[in-house]
């Protein structure tokens, strides 16, 4: 039933998918939202712990997405921190992309491309794990300097290098993004291998503190995800 009055809209939810924040406009980084998103994050966490389940899974699109997963967990103390997921898949498919491009490579052949951190111009897309066709990337695309470099800065900047063209977001490749994100949520990593998500965790994880919403490698199953250990 569409609403406008979120204790409505969050009842009894499986999942929510929260994208109701202001966009970026040409010359803004995701940080310039932080102030007016704020508000927007507290209002829909403190809904979903009144009315929502408490199995919900909750992915924040919305930018700044870490922050704000962070500031809805933060304000719905009912439902537990790993219930809240900020989405940098859409990273992940534009590296993806990047290297289906680079290798002519079918994108189901790619696995293990990872997004460490925060959905923003400062991640890491790391190749250093990942394989084309079962076979080392880093071999397979062998050029350091554009692995080094250029990828990471499409792949980081891709987000406002698309408004700057078009003059407003990515709307399209974030749905696809979404809907990928919660589908292998549910039922489990089903294509690119490990699955980038920014997870809230509870203890320290690659030098990490825990508490912080950042981006790591996972795997899914039966509905939960669990950090990669050990790279």
């Amino acid at each position: 039933m569409p609403t406008t009055d979120p204790l409505v809209g969050f009842k009894d939810c499986d999942a929510a998918i929260l994208v109701g924040a202001r966009p970026r406009g040409p010359g803004m980084e995701r940080a310039d939202l932080l102030q007016a998103n704020a508000k927007i994050f507290k209002a829909q966490g403190q809904a979903l712990d009144q009315v929502a389940k408490k199995t919900v899974k909750v992915l924040v699109v919305g930018n700044p997405c870490n922050t704000n997963a962070l500031i809805a967990s933060h304000n719905a103390p009912s439902i537990p921190k790993k219930n809240f997921c900020g989405m940098t898949r859409l990273d992940q498919t534009r590296a993806m992309s990047q290297i289906s491009a680079r290798t002519g490579a079918a994108v189901e052949n790619i696995e293990n491309i990872i997004i460490w951190g925060n959905h923003s111009a400062t991640q890491y897309p790391d190749t250093f794990h990942a394989t084309v066709n079962g076979k080392s990337l880093r071999q397979t695309v062998n050029d350091d300097a554009y692995l080094n470099g250029p990828f990471i800065s499409k792949v980081a900047k891709r987000g406002a290098e698309i408004i700057s063209v078009m003059k407003k977001s990515s709307a399209a490749s974030a749905a696809a993004a979404a809907c990928e994100h919660m589908h292998d949520w549910w039922f489990g990593n089903q294509m690119g291998g490990w699955v980038s998500m920014a997870v809230i965790s509870e203890k320290e994880h690659y030098g990490i503190a825990p508490g912080v919403c950042y981006s790591f490698p996972c795997n899914v199953t039966d509905g939960e995800w669990t950090i990669v250990e050990g790279l």
